[in-house]
């Protein structure tokens, strides 16, 4: 289930319901996902991300996306380690559905790195919440292996699901 929360005017030409639920639905079916978990999305401005990230991270900037995790992964997307009292401390009880974590959006960040990049509004958020649904699940790339990994499955499961750079 993705819960999408907006504090800012963000119109586009696309319903952007579907779309995390489709990127966060194929990401978690491929990487072998046994149950169904929350994810809380909440699209905001840059002088917002700019807080949480001095908060949460202690960096005064802004950037294009924050992810804020519930499960600390020994291996990422390790689903049979995942420690069952850890689980239950972050079910959400409106839904009954263990929080997997939240996901922070820019959106004067999609739109510019959108017209930066050359590609769709659409495939800039859905490559940023394919990029922050992989840390929500263990995923880093603070060294370049990891990197790599991180970059050929946003790449690879965007592509299968027809969000690319050229037609996303």
């Amino acid at each position: 289930m993705v819960i999408i929360e907006e504090n800012t005017d963000f119109k586009t030409d696309f319903d952007k319901q579907k779309t995390a639920e489709e990127v966060i639905g194929h990401i978690l079916k491929k990487e072998g996902c046994p149950k169904e978990f929350e994810v809380d999305i909440l699209i905001t401005d840059s002088e917002e991300v700019r807080e949480y990230n001095k908060e949460y991270r202690d960096i005064d900037k802004t950037t294009d996306v924050l992810s804020f995790p519930n499960i600390d992964w020994e291996t990422p997307a390790d689903f049979e380690s995942i420690d069952e009292e850890e689980l239950e401390m972050s079910v959400n009880p409106e839904t009954n559905l263990t929080i997997l974590g939240e996901i922070c959006l820019n959106k004067d960040r999609i739109i510019s790195q959108a017209e930066d990049y050359g590609h769709s509004v659409k495939r800039e958020y859905a490559f940023l919440i394919a990029h922050s649904i992989l840390h929500l699940l263990g995923y880093d790339h603070m060294e370049e292996e990891e990197a790599r990994v991180m970059e050929k499955k946003q790449d690879e499961y965007l592509s299968q699901i027809g969000i690319t750079r050229e037609n996303g």
